[in-house]
């Protein structure tokens, strides 16, 4: 990602890391055959998408991680799952940027929860190198916009409405796609006649989940006050009946993602 994107912290990757596994789609995974494989992972964070996928994947594997990130890089290279048929080298890089000749050779290409991180324009160009690679891309954990929480509370859809504006807000890169990024990618991979299959790949949040609910919702509920300010009057009592029934392990909650293999 370029400079000015959001920065995650390695505290956050690893608390939803298990949420991230059991979500991603195994039926999208089979479809693309066997080895030997060189994947090139994009805005490879922590590494969490190797370590998913490498054990799904039949063959020798040589996994190129790129980020921004270089301290979330040296993480990834410690922790991404070493093996005989399993090799590991990063590269600190801007995604948005890639031509094809940085990716060449590759069979395939990866990214977890970045689409709804991009714009119109940084979704265009990574479109277009993939493409232009012409191997099969996998993007895992879009989000959706789609959150159902249980029990209801009147001020779910409010907030719910102002958080889907934040993520599509403007930034300096343009503005971010957010709930919109699974059809906009569709729509970029589609115009070039290239088959794109989707699964639908929630998050379900329950009591074994307390802890990741609970730091979803603080930031789930402060974006959404930074998006609309008039939300704050009603945030702290909001926010106190959300916690306090999600570390009792008396809340569920439901975030839409959707996976897409480009292929």
């Amino acid at each position: 990602m370029s400079v000015d994107a959001i920065r995650v912290s390695p505290e956050w990757l690893e608390l939803r890391e298990a949420a991230d596994a059991a979500a991603r789609s195994r039926a999208l995974v089979a479809r693309l055959g066997d080895g030997p494989w060189l994947i090139h992972d994009l805005a490879a964070g922590s590494g969490s998408m190797g370590r998913w996928l490498a054990p799904l994947l039949p063959g020798r594997q040589h996994w190129v991680l790129h980020d921004r990130d270089a301290d979330l890089l040296a993480l990834a290279a410690s922790a991404v799952p070493l093996a005989r048929e399993v090799t590991v080298e990063t590269r600190v890089s801007d995604v948005t940027k890639l031509g094809a000749k940085d990716l060449a050779g590759a069979n395939l290409i990866t990214a977890s929860a970045l689409l709804d991180l991009l714009t119109e324009g940084e979704l265009a160009s990574i479109a277009g190198t993939c493409v232009a690679v012409g191997c099969p891309v996998l993007f895992a954990l879009s989000v959706t916009g789609s959150v159902v929480i249980a029990p209801p509370d009147p001020l779910d859809e409010r907030f719910a409405a102002a958080f889907d504006a934040h993520q599509r807000r403007p930034t300096p890169r343009g503005r971010l796609l957010g709930p919109d990024a699974v059809d906009a990618a569709i729509e970029a991979f589609g115009g070039s006649g290239i088959a794109v299959a989707v699964a639908m790949t929630p998050w379900v949040l329950g009591p074994a989940d307390a802890a990741l609910t609970a730091e979803w919702l603080t930031g789930w509920i402060d974006a959404a006050c930074e998006q609309e300010p008039a939300l704050a009057a009603d945030a702290d009592l909001y926010r106190h009946r959300r916690l306090r029934d999600a570390r009792a392990g008396r809340l569920s909650v439901t975030v839409g993602h959707a996976d897409l293999l480009v292929h």
